[in-house]
């Protein structure tokens, strides 16, 4: 095996060893040091077969991750689409029942405001500009505020 391909292999490793990557973000850390992309995408091959890299374990950390530090779907997929993870396989893990996004964002909501409705249209303005701002739908938001 050439040096240049122990040093790419060597440099994968370490960035999986830290954390989950996706493939496109492996592929770009890869390449800033790397010229050779179709050893980039051998190497990125190899190490998918081998079951080192995988978009699935990536994503499935990294919701996981995201709802745990109070992100709603909508920035969730943001971000993933932006890591080249696959929309289906954004749709299986946010689509999950793992996941109550009313419940999430209530409790989002109250941890920065208090249990305490907002007793206006401002403050109910507010605290929706925040929630949208954290990636919940308009749909979650209007359930959460609706009074009847």
């Amino acid at each position: 095996m050439n040096t240049e391909r122990q040093e790419v292999l060597q440099r994968a490793c370490d960035f999986l060893g830290r954390r989950e990557h996706s493939r496109k973000e492996l592929q770009q850390k890869l390449s800033r040091r790397c010229e050779d992309e179709a050893l980039i995408e051998e190497l990125l091959d190899k190490l998918a077969d081998e079951g080192l890299q995988s978009d699935e374990r990536f994503t499935e950390s990294f919701v996981h991750h995201r709802v745990n530090n109070g992100k709603g779907p909508l920035k969730i997929q943001q971000e993933l689409s932006q890591r080249g993870v696959d929309q289906n396989l954004i749709s299986i893990y946010l689509d999950s029942e793992d996941f109550d996004w009313l419940t999430l964002a209530n409790e989002v909501r109250t941890k920065k405001y208090g249990n305490e409705a907002p007793a206006d249209y401002q403050k109910q303005a507010l605290q929706s500009r925040f929630l949208y701002s954290r990636g919940f739908s308009s749909e979650h938001i209007s359930r959460l505020f609706r009074t009847d």
